[in-house]
C-alpha cells in the first residue's frame, strides 16, 4: 500500500490552504483516494493555518496524522512546531526566506527554499505556496508536475485567474531548484 502524508503550514494568506487544496484535487483527478483537512488559527489573515492531505492507492482508515511523511514549512513557527514530527525518513522542505535556521535531525531530508524570493520573481510574494508545492514533489514525486499544472487551471479562483502564468512560473521555480539541489543530496527515503 502507498501512502503519503502532507502537512502545509503557515500563516493565514499565504496560500497554505490553496495548496494543500491543489495536491487533493491533482491526486483525486489521477484516480487516488485523498483526505484534505484545514485547521484555522483564531484569525484568518496572519493567523496561524494548516492542513494535512493524504495521499493514498487504498481507502484512508484515518485523516489523522500525527508524524506526516511530509511537511512544507512557510514560516519560522511552523518550522518550530512541525520540525520534530516529521516522520523519519520524511522530508521537511521550508521557505529560507522567513526561516533562517535549520534542521539538526540527520533522519530526514530537509530542503531549505528561498520561496519568497522566487515567488516575487514570478509576479507575486503570495506565490510562496506553488514555489514550495513544486520543490516537495521533486523531493517526494507522488504526482508528476503536469497534474499540479493542470489542478491549478481547473482550480484557481475565477478572481486569481490574472495569475495563473505566475503560478505555473512560481511552480516551476520550486521545481528548478529542487532537481538542482536533489542532486546534491542523498534522498534516503525512496
Amino acid at each position: 500500500m502507498m501512502q503519503d502524508e502532507f502537512l502545509f503550514s503557515g500563516f493565514g494568506g499565504q496560500g497554505v490552504m490553496f495548496a494543500g487544496q491543489l495536491l487533493a484535487y491533482a491526486a483525486m483527478d489521477a484516480g487516488m483516494e485523498v483526505t484534505w483537512i484545514p485547521s484555522y488559527g483564531p484569525e484568518m489573515r496572519g493567523g496561524t493555518a494548516h492542513c494535512i492531505v493524504v495521499l493514498s492507492d487504498k481507502p484512508i482508515c484515518s485523516p489523522v496524522v500525527k508524524y506526516p511523511l511530509v511537511i512544507l514549512a512557510f514560516n519560522l513557527p511552523s518550522f518550530d512546531k512541525y520540525e520534530p514530527l516529521v516522520k523519519p525518513g520524511g522530508l521537511l522542505v521550508f521557505n529560507q526566506s522567513l526561516v533562517a535556521q535549520s534542521s539538526k535531525r540527520e533522519d530526514i531530508v530537509c530542503l531549505a527554499v528561498p520561496a519568497t524570493e522566487f515567488a516575487e520573481e514570478a509576479g507575486d510574494t503570495r506565490l510562496t505556496n506553488m514555489v514550495l508545492l513544486g520543490a516537495a514533489l521533486v523531493m517526494r514525486p507522488v504526482l508528476s508536475i503536469d497534474c499540479i499544472e493542470r489542478s491549478i487551471e481547473q482550480h484557481i479562483p475565477y478572481h486569481r485567474r490574472h495569475l495563473l502564468d505566475a503560478n505555473f512560473k512560481a511552480l516551476a521555480h520550486g521545481v528548478d531548484f529542487a532537481r538542482n539541489q536533489r542532486q546534491l543530496m542523498p534522498v534516503k527515503y525512496e
